[in-house]
């Protein structure tokens, strides 16, 4: 953005403001057409008010970002040549000092505006120009600069261009603006981890070096306990406490899932199951083997209700074909939380382990090719697919990865629908809940793409789209010829 771009981004706000002024002091019923109902009206122009202003912040921040990097460019060029490093950080100290009284704010937020202004201004075009339009939040922006960090230029300007760019190779399924901010940062690191110039591998091995156990005392007599873990570890845990929490929820508990979660992993730890003690058979046999019956000797005196069932969790664990037969390095996706390294992929298909389910790619398109699985049945299977088409709860901006998300018929069983994949979502129970008393209603799905969703005021919303990328392929003397091109 050059100052001609800026002073059109002010104007622009301007005539904008004044617009949303005539409609607001009209009242929001002045817009829309006259035939409508009138509290339709009415409610579609507050809607419509909510989306301006919207826009309008991320003018005024991409705005306030040209002005950041304005003034530390010129108390630069203002201040004399520094003649030491500590002269140096002094003259930054007073930039960010001056920001800070200026905007009301702390210095160290001062700090990050003007660091992420530099990047936004000096490496990040793409990004300072939707934001500019008002496509892409704040919110967005800082993430994209975050996500874009220690990368080289080329890498962060690829990034940016797959979210950004609808020309680019391969782009990135849908406008970027249009998936809530944790959303669009877990589909910039999942890119990122797939095309990082550092191997997976590499840098896995290094933070694993870094795994640890935490405790922080805090208010009102609780303390939090944290774990840094190698991922299939972790969301092992977190997808077993999860099932087990479910399977103690019934009439008579009044424990919200929460704390269930966190009762019944007490329970584990306080238990006879100590690390160290034996392979973890021996502990769950200890504690009630299968049916995971517990007394309060064995869990510490914890109340954690009659059972602390623990069952093993379903994780899916999508690999690329090359990757699995070690031809690649190129990262394998687990279900639930993103890229990790093949060989932690590779290890998990070996070990047979009940709580992963293999998913092989399609080396053509990365498109799913099939689900391994042990049993036949069909509901299983469609279950599994399901989780794999959707990643999540399929309903807008909605993260629950829960295991046992609720498959629905989008067209109900009794009014024709059919028990098939393009005729079935797995919303969380929430969003179930919302689709059957609200008018709230999803759309048609397909095989490989989740269902969009319709609301009351007849607003059309996408779900997110999964973004299947090809896989790498094997230098030609690894693998003879291959033919990449579909049937």
């Amino acid at each position: 953005m050059d100052s001609r771009a800026a002073v059109a981004t002010a104007e622009a706000l301007s005539v904008s403001f004044a617009e949303l002024a005539v409609v607001l002091r009209g009242g929001p019923e002045a817009s829309g057409s006259g035939g409508a109902d009138p509290l339709r009206r009415v409610a579609d122009g507050f809607l419509d008010g909510l989306a301006e202003i919207s826009r309008l912040d991320a003018k005024s921040a991409a705005l306030k970002v040209w002005l950041a990097a304005g003034y530390a460019a010129a108390a630069q060029a203002l201040a004399a040549p520094a003649t030491s490093p500590e002269d140096h950080t002094g003259q930054e100290m007073a930039v960010v000092a001056e920001v800070a009284c200026v905007l009301t704010v702390s210095e160290r937020s001062a700090g990050a505006l003007l660091a992420e202004a530099h990047s936004l201004t000096t490496a990040l075009p793409l990004t300072l120009s939707a934001l500019q339009a008002g496509t892409i939040s704040w919110q967005h922006a800082r993430i994209m600069v975050d996500e874009t960090t220690n990368l080289d230029r080329p890498g962060a300007a690829a990034l940016e261009a797959h979210f950004l760019d609808p020309h680019a190779v391969n782009p990135a399924r849908g406008p970027a603006g249009e998936l809530i901010p944790g959303r669009f940062r877990h589909k910039a690191r999942t890119w990122r981890e797939r095309h990082h110039p550092v191997s997976i591998e590499k840098r896995h091995i290094k933070s694993a070096a870094d795994r640890r156990l935490e405790y922080a005392p805090d208010r009102d007599g609780m303390a939090w306990l944290s774990a840094y873990l190698p991922a299939d570890q972790a969301s092992g845990i977190w997808d077993r406490a999860t099932t087990a929490a479910r399977a103690l929820q019934g009439p008579h508990e009044d424990r919200n899932l929460s704390q269930l979660r966190a009762d019944s992993v007490t329970a584990w730890l306080l238990g006879n199951n100590i690390a160290g003690g034996g392979t973890g058979d021996e502990g769950r046999e200890k504690s009630g083997g299968a049916t995971g019956e517990t007394s309060d000797e064995e869990t510490g005196g914890l109340a954690v209700g009659d059972r602390v069932p623990s069952p093993r969790a379903q994780v899916l664990v999508t690999v690329p074909v090359f990757s699995l037969l070690g031809v690649t390095d190129e990262p394998a996706m687990l279900d639930g939380y993103g890229p990790i390294p093949p060989s932690m992929a590779r290890q998990l298909v070996a070990d047979g382990a009940e709580s992963f389910h293999r998913v092989l790619t399609d080396p053509r398109d990365g498109a799913p090719l099939e689900i391994g699985r042990t049993s036949y049945r069909l509901t299983k299977a469609q279950r599994q697919w399901l989780r794999l088409r959707d990643g999540k709860c399929p309903f807008p901006g909605c993260s629950n990865h829960s295991l046992d998300n609720e498959a629905d018929h989008l067209l109900a069983w009794a009014h024709g629908g059919r028990t098939g994949i393009s005729n079935l979502g797995q919303p969380c129970r929430k969003h179930h809940r919302l689709r059957h008393i609200t008018g709230w209603k999803p759309t048609g799905a397909t095989k490989n793409e989740p269902p969009s969703w319709i609301s009351p005021t007849g607003r059309h919303y996408q779900s997110e789209h999964p973004d299947w990328e090809p896989p790498n392929l094997p230098a030609s003397e690894t693998t003879g010829a291959l033919c990449t091109t579909p049937p």
